[in-house]
């Protein structure tokens, strides 16, 4: 496989892959009870997505995009960084560590911000997912085979590049869900004083003058 899914370096100017590496895709291929099969199809069709089963080498939770990304921002610029991150069909797909979709709910449920927090879909143990292609489209030679059945915007955000990645729990996920609910409601506090000052400015309703006696 190495001749046509090369390795990507990690940098401080580019800390995450674009693109799953061998090591990331034969960390991926884990999750299947079959690996073997995986990477056949991927070798054969590396622009293509998958389903892969959660619950072994990982869970996944699913996040709306602008909930999820803000949940990478603080995630990666106050917390220890993420697990691998992908973006689809209009949702986020944080990687977790196994166990997680199961217990994150119920530690969201005793949280003060978790009305503050929009469904998460918590996929673990009996659940599959699809994971973007292993390229992006167009990076692959012969990446017009399988282009076409890839979904717009499925792509990966932080792609794996390790054979065994680290991967955020619970606590760490339930952490990162208060921050970017913080977040969201600072963002729309700052809205409704700016709306708040615009209308103050504007123009005021004239009022009917009394008739002077």
């Amino acid at each position: 496989m190495s001749d046509w899914l090369p390795d990507t370096p990690r940098t401080l100017a580019f800390p995450t892959a674009s693109y799953v590496t061998l090591a990331g895709a034969d960390w991926l291929a884990s999750a299947s009870p079959y690996p073997r099969s995986v990477h056949a199809l991927w070798a054969a069709r590396p622009t293509a997505p998958s389903v892969l089963p959660c619950g072994t080498a990982f869970d996944v939770i699913n996040a709306p995009a602008l909930f999820g990304r803000r949940m990478v921002d603080r995630l990666w610029s106050a917390g220890p960084g993420s697990g691998p991150v992908a973006a689809h069909r209009g949702r986020i797909l944080l990687f977790a560590a196994p166990g997680t979709a199961q217990r994150l709910p119920a530690l969201l449920a005793w949280e003060e911000w978790a009305a503050a927090v929009p469904p998460l879909l918590c996929h673990g143990s009996g659940d599959a997912v699809t994971v973007p292609p292993l390229y992006p489209r167009g990076a692959a030679d012969g990446a017009d085979q399988g282009a076409a059945d890839a979904p717009a915007g499925s792509r990966w955000l932080v792609a794996p590049d390790v054979r065994i990645p680290w991967l955020p729990g619970p606590d760490i996920l339930l952490w990162a869900c208060v921050r970017a609910a913080r977040a969201a409601a600072a963002a729309g506090h700052r809205a409704e004083a700016e709306a708040g000052a615009e209308a103050g400015g504007a123009p005021q309703r004239p009022v009917s003058a009394l008739p002077a006696r």
